[in-house]
């Protein structure tokens, strides 16, 4: 099994782009396979046909490669042809260090939406804020464009500059911000303890040195403060990361051995359990990297926040842990992103990232189109969250993967039901206020994770004082 997962390492696919899917490292098994003679002269003709008589002359190897993308792309939203820039990006993502401007972002209505400018990055120092909206880079407008073409023509050679065009709508206005490139190196956890002696712990990607650095952070909590009566583990706007890092993670808090999750494909090599062993999680150290974490995190009261942009490897992580009752999911439902990626290489410069299986969690059930749905469902500011109508869950991709263990068709109707009525509810809200409090609205600035005024993580340690907690209103939770 060790050298199985040396061969296989296994990255989940998240929200946040540059977050990729599983690499195979071994070589790829030539499979013959049947083509249809027919849809080959067809595709020969129309090849033919670009070429005699397209305005334009192109490349023979644009063309073939560009209708292989369009044969992967077509198959769901996670499926894609690989080229060597891609691939060389992909690996540099789950290490953790990268060439780029720092920024964690997600889509919106066409444009590219800042989640969260990283901790002494270029775009922090930039001023650039959560909720920015990306309406161009440099003189190329960014509606239109894929979310991976964003993030590749952000990235680049640390020392040179792009050009942004931000739109802040607290400010209703536009403008430029030229940002010179740099090497990014992400820490993955942060921890703090809390006043009350609760350990707030979060894990913004799953990378190589998560579950080691994890590890460290759990027993230089414990020697700080021998008082500690709770954990909140928070994984909002986690897009995903390593499998490994995922498995790790949730083995710090849970009993030796036990199943983390399941996979399930067409392959035999798809279908797999990954348990709470070392041999499931750990990736470049010798031994046990969590050898060393003090038992009371697997005893004592545990939260774990997420959102809406919490996906794939943190929806292992809540799932594994809501199933086994070891900790109480606070939030709004997860992102549902539960299929596996794989990468095979082609070529020496080429590969294929397709969709082998579905996560399933410990208890069998699959995260696809559904997510993780919260036990307490709680806004992320204390007046409610009017934009989470807009947000974009898998489960809208056109061309998602179909969740099999129920009526989809239901669960999408109910749920546009329960999205109009919410937007209904909160225009006669808005209705209702006066200028100066449409103003004040406006000027309010997005809150930032793991401060004072985070109110979901105040009611996840509300919660874990035993005092009452302020639940979400919103008709979609």
């Amino acid at each position: 099994m060790r050298q199985f997962l040396k061969n296989f390492a296994l990255i989940t696919v998240g929200l946040i782009a540059g977050v990729a899917a599983t690499i195979q490292l071994s070589a790829t098994a030539q499979q013959n396979a049947t083509l249809p003679l027919d849809e080959l002269r067809t595709l020969s003709n129309v090849f033919a046909q670009i070429k005699r008589e397209y305005v334009e002359p192109i490349e023979d190897k644009q063309l073939l490669t560009d209708a292989v993308k369009g044969m992967v792309s077509s198959l769901d939203p996670h499926s894609t042809f690989l080229d060597k820039k891609d691939f060389s990006e992909m690996q540099e993502q789950t290490s953790g260090k990268f060439a780029g401007l720092g920024i964690e972002i997600t889509s919106e209505d066409g444009l590219v939406k800042v989640l969260n400018p990283i901790e002494d990055s270029p775009a922090a120092r930039a001023g650039l804020q959560a909720g920015d909206l990306i309406t161009r880079l440099d003189d190329k407008p960014v509606r239109g464009m894929s979310l991976d073409k964003a993030v590749r023509t952000m990235r680049g050679t640390p020392g040179t500059k792009i050009t942004l065009t931000i739109y802040r709508k607290s400010e209703e206005r536009s403008f430029p911000v030229t940002i010179t490139r740099a090497e990014i190196k992400v820490q993955s956890v942060k921890t703090k303890i809390l006043d009350n002696d609760i350990a707030w712990i979060r894990v913004t990607s799953f990378q190589e040195r998560t579950v080691p650095d994890l590890a460290k952070k759990l027993s230089e909590i414990a020697a700080q403060d021998p008082k500690l009566k709770g954990v909140i583990l928070d994984l909002r706007n986690n897009g995903g990361g390593l499998l490994q890092g995922a498995v790790g993670v949730a083995a710090a808090f849970l009993p030796a051995n036990v199943v983390i999750v399941s996979t399930k494909g067409q392959s035999p090599d798809s279908k797999q359990v990954f348990n709470a062993t070392p041999e499931m999680y750990r990736l470049n150290e010798a031994g046990d990297p969590l050898a060393g974490v003090p038992e009371i995190f697997k005893k004592i009261p545990m939260v774990v926040l997420v959102n809406a942009y919490s996906a794939s490897a943190s929806e292992i992580v809540a799932g594994a842990l809501q199933d086994y009752k070891r900790a109480t999911i606070i939030g709004k439902t997860t992102f549902g992103k539960g299929s596996v990626q794989t990468v095979r290489p082609l070529s020496n410069d080429s590969a294929l990232k397709i969709t082998t299986a579905y996560y399933f969690t410990p208890s069998g059930k699959s995260i696809q189109a559904y997510g993780i749905k919260p036990d307490i469902a709680v806004d992320q500011n204390k007046d409610g969250d009017p934009d989470d109508v807009l947000i974009t869950r898998e489960i809208d991709s056109e061309k998602h993967l179909r969740n099999k263990q129920s009526s989809e068709e239901r669960l999408i109707a109910d749920r546009e039901k329960r999205r109009l009525e919410e937007l209904q509810r909160i225009e006669e809200k808005n209705a209702k206020k006066t200028p100066e409090e449409k103003e004040k609205e406006k000027s309010k600035k997005p809150t930032e994770l793991g401060s004072a005024d985070d109110f979901m993580l105040s009611q996840a340690v509300a919660f874990i004082d035993g005092q009452p907690v302020k639940r979400s209103s919103s008709k979609l939770e």
